[in-house]
């Protein structure tokens, strides 16, 4: 059984497409949209600092075990790097679409999803600060969504107007 919706031009107009945590909210601001973007925020900063702290125990792992300095150097920088790459690319997702157009991923790039999953892994601090940051301006992917949906709205009204002269 498909799980796609299935609709008809006479329908009427496109159904916005539902943003996580938000749903629907974000096409006319409404059913608890700002309590929605506070909380989205505030839980991914606190995401943010609960993996700092869950990062900080495993470098004191490290610290106890004395693996030695270049191991310390080498967690250390990888992890940075890691959540710089993964906020990079979660915030160029919500402005560009990332994953979510035709299966490529972060700047078109074909399979690039499956290549950095590992990455968006180890840097989820990126990836909850860029949800934190982002929710203080609008719902992540927000204005991406609402370009779509604007533009599927005026290309049905368009076809309708076709059809009802005829």
């Amino acid at each position: 059984m498909s799980t796609q919706k299935r609709t008809t031009p006479s329908a009427g107009p496109p159904e916005p497409e539902p943003i996580r945590f938000f749903g629907t909210t974000w096409v006319e601001h409404g059913g608890g949209y700002a309590w929605r973007r506070a909380a989205v925020a505030v839980g991914g900063l606190a995401a943010a600092v609960a993996g700092a702290l869950l990062l900080r125990l495993g470098y004191q792992g490290l610290a106890i075990a004395k693996v030695g300095g270049l191991v310390n150097v080498i967690v250390v920088v990888g992890v940075a790097v890691c959540t710089a790459l993964a906020f990079r690319r979660t915030w160029e997702g919500f402005v560009r679409g990332g994953e979510r157009r035709g299966g490529s991923g972060a700047g078109g790039r074909a399979g690039s999803g499956e290549s950095t999953q590992s990455l968006m892994v180890i840097g989820f601090i990126g990836v909850f600060l860029a949800w934190s940051l982002r929710a203080l301006q609008e719902a992540p992917g927000e204005n991406l969504h609402r370009r779509e949906y604007e533009e599927r709205v005026r290309r049905a009204g368009g076809k309708r107007s076709v059809r009802g002269g005829k």
